[in-house]
């Protein structure tokens, strides 16, 4: 027989556990970061994998735990929008490290240090937006946090296009141009995936508002 205790669940382990996929996410950022500076890239895309699969592995443990638990905190289609939003995280920064390592003979010279700063921040800042869900959070400190996301992913849009201008303006050999043109949308789209993350916050905090 199922315990009532069980069935109405700890309210609180789903907090855990999407905490710990956002420490995840920011992880695997690191591990860009640390791969752009890295002269032996190849050894940290292992870590690329084990940090995936740990995030897959509390994805799937959260769809677990919504089908044996009766009440959540949030609503579950929240949880589950959430937990999805940020799996894409390393799973987009898996794909970068796969794409660096493979063009890494074409990129003498290319730096990617605006980038990188801009995806450090908007992981912490990702971090900082899921933990607050604990504690019932500020709908205005939510918001200026999800603001600080959103002109991140502008910066970036703008750094994105300068780049381009610029590839498109020398003279490149064509493999190189076709590699870093993937690199940086690849960037781009890392940092668009923290903030389709924290737009799933202020969403969930504005309805319990």
């Amino acid at each position: 027989m199922i315990s009532l205790q069980k069935l109405l669940g700890r309210e609180d382990k789903f907090f855990d556990l999407l905490e710990a996929s956002a420490d995840e996410a920011r992880a695997s950022v690191k591990l860009v970061i640390q791969m752009l500076t890295a002269q032996e890239a190849s050894k940290i895309l292992d870590e690329f994998v084990l940090t995936r699969r740990k995030e897959k592995r509390i994805s799937m443990q959260i769809t677990e735990e919504l089908c044996r638990t009766f009440v959540t905190p949030l609503d579950r289609e929240d949880i589950e929008e959430l937990s999805s939003a940020l799996y894409k995280i390393p799973k987009t920064a898996e794909k970068f490290g796969e794409r660096l390592l493979i063009g890494q003979g074409h990129l003498h010279g290319v730096h990617f240090t605006k980038q990188a700063e801009l995806l450090d921040q908007a992981t912490e800042t990702v971090v900082k937006m899921v933990a607050q869900l604990r504690a019932g959070p500020d709908l205005d400190e939510v918001k200026e946090l999800n603001d600080r996301l959103h002109y991140f992913e502008g910066e970036a849009d703008k750094l994105m296009l300068e780049l381009l201008r610029a590839l498109y303006h020398g003279k490149p050999d064509p493999v190189c141009c076709i590699i870093q043109r993937d690199l940086y949308e690849l960037l781009e789209k890392l940092i668009d995936r923290c903030r389709d993350a924290g737009n799933v916050v202020f969403q969930i905090v504005l309805k319990h508002s």
